[in-house]
């Protein structure tokens, strides 16, 4: 029996009906649970014996909307978290999936892993994704009058507001983009001997 398949024995067995799937894919197991069940799952893996997974390494959201070139159908928005387990020296991907498109909203690990901190603050500002129960939510890499979530898939590329400093009022500004759209066609160009060739 491998080490890959003592784990997911002991997910398995401790985990039972909470499992929506255990996937086993390029050597790592991927555990999705539903969002009511996320943070008592997490709970367990950290505390019971057998799973030990005492340290979350990293934790992000995904904007699953045009996923398989727009063929995943079902809920938009997912929490993934890497663990850890020193003692045991395994790892695990968990995902859950926020239960409503318009307003993503999950439980915060942040009281089981402290390292979830700043990660679920990530994942707020750039998703939109909100953790209930975290102290201190707000944003971590934008400015604090940014509009939008920048990851989300239908966020433009341009943005919404730009940023800049005006020397007649010598300070900075916010306003709308004034980015003119463009066509690039690429220029093609052929040389007589590339590449040695005559």
């Amino acid at each position: 029996m491998t080490r890959l398949d003592t784990l997911q024995s002991a997910i398995e067995a401790r985990l039972g009906g909470q499992i929506r799937s255990l996937q086993r894919d390029r050597g790592e197991l991927t555990l999705v649970v539903s969002s009511s069940d996320y943070l008592e799952v997490c709970r367990r893996l950290r505390d019971d014996d057998a799973l030990r997974f005492e340290q979350l390494i990293d934790l992000c959201g995904v904007d699953y909307s045009t996923y398989g070139d727009g063929r995943h159908e079902g809920l938009r928005y997912a929490v993934v978290c890497h663990l850890l387990s020193v003692t045991h020296n395994w790892r695990l991907r968990v995902r859950t999936f926020c239960p409503d498109d318009d307003l993503p909203v999950v439980a915060s690990v942040n009281e089981i892993w402290n390292s979830a901190n700043w990660f679920e603050r990530e994942a707020f500002d750039l998703y939109g994704i909100v953790f209930e129960g975290h102290l201190d939510l707000r944003r971590i890499l934008t400015d604090y009058g940014f509009i939008g979530h920048p990851f989300r898939k239908d966020f433009p590329t341009t943005g919404h507001v730009e940023m800049r400093y005006d020397p007649e009022q010598r300070r900075v500004i916010y306003q709308p983009v004034t980015i003119e759209p463009r066509e690039i066609t690429p220029r093609v160009i052929r040389e007589d001997h590339y590449g040695g060739l005559h």
